[in-house]
């Protein structure tokens, strides 16, 4: 009776969200005294999974999966489950996650936790702490199904090494055709960039940079942070940015370890989908800018003069202790 963890892959390659989901199930099993089964979809290299605490991978390797859907994704998620006599399922907190989590719920009759921000406080009652009203609070949810489903938020239990390795199987569920109703005729990704779901550290910028530009600093200050490039809502309405960098309650959730804002003043909307980041970092001319009230730390200038100052000193830090 494994606790089942579903790891996601992007192109053949696991993201981070997979390890620390992972990180997270490893916990779960150890409080309950049992081991880690993962299930993968077309991942080509597993084995690093046992680094994270899973004893064994599902994998499954199929060309009709190659692009997500949901309906199919959350049928597989259920017969791996079934197969182990897994009590407790574990998934991320990504967009496709939060797609199939109702299904699988209500699939296997499963309760389903979702914003989970730290390990069950206790196995019996089944307890887990979560965000609530746009991570302003937090609640205690007891999970009293006899499946229960855990959504843990990104960048919140974190990872953890376990030193272990992880044996893998191939994996042949049934899948009918009737989940696919849904077609996908084409994806469009950007390449070679971090993206905002996988990142430790986001950029983003609004208005106060005048126009798309002025969006050179901005790229170059997430190149020597290694971060990942995002805006506000009127920037992309405008078409300054595309809409995939959209960031806040109606764009993209963030929960980065690093947010820095530059020229935004912090609208409702844009600090609801923001909020769940770590440290939070301000630059901006307007000293009343809603934003600074939610910022860990805030810059009053002119960020055509901070970012630039900023990178150089950045840079000048990478050269001194590379």
């Amino acid at each position: 009776m494994s606790v089942l963890v579903y790891t996601e892959s992007d192109q053949g390659k696991l993201k981070k969200a997979a390890f620390e989901v992972a990180s997270y199930a490893k916990e779960v099993a150890n409080q309950l005294g049992t081991t880690v089964t993962a299930v993968t979809i077309n991942a080509e290299d597993t084995a690093e999974l046992g680094t994270y605490g899973v004893d064994k991978v599902l994998n499954v390797v199929a060309d009709n999966l190659k692009d997500f859907n949901a309906k199919a994704y959350a049928s597989v998620v259920q017969q791996a489950a079934q197969q182990e006599g897994a009590k407790v399922v574990i998934v991320s907190s990504s967009a496709d996650s939060k797609t199939l989590a109702p299904g699988l719920a209500v699939a296997l009759q499963a309760g389903y936790a979702s914003n989970v921000v730290a390990a069950p406080t206790s196995i019996s009652p089944f307890t887990v702490k979560r965000t609530a009203f746009t991570n302003k609070a937090f609640n205690f949810t007891e999970i009293n199904s006899d499946v229960k489903i855990v959504g843990v938020s990104n960048n919140a239990f974190g990872l953890v090494e376990n030193n272990g390795a992880a044996t893998t199987e191939s994996f042949s569920p049934n899948l009918d055709d009737s989940l696919f109703g849904v077609k996908v005729e084409s994806v469009d990704k950007v390449t070679g960039k971090v993206t905002i779901a996988d990142a430790d550290v986001v950029v983003s910028a609004g208005r106060g940079l005048k126009g798309p530009e002025n969006w050179g600093m901005v790229e170059e200050l997430a190149d020597v942070l290694g971060a990942a490039t995002a805006c506000s809502k009127p920037v992309s309405d405008l078409g300054w940015r595309p809409h995939a960098e959209h960031v806040g309650q109606t764009g993209k959730p963030v929960a980065s370890n690093l947010y820095i804002a530059i020229g935004i003043s912090g609208a409702i909307q844009h600090l609801a989908g923001i909020n769940a980041s770590k440290v939070k970092v301000v630059i901006n001319t307007d000293p009343e800018a809603p934003f600074f009230k939610a910022a860990d730390y805030g810059v009053v200038g002119d960020a055509f003069e901070v970012v630039p100052a900023l990178i150089e000193k950045l840079k000048e830090f990478k050269a001194n202790n590379a």
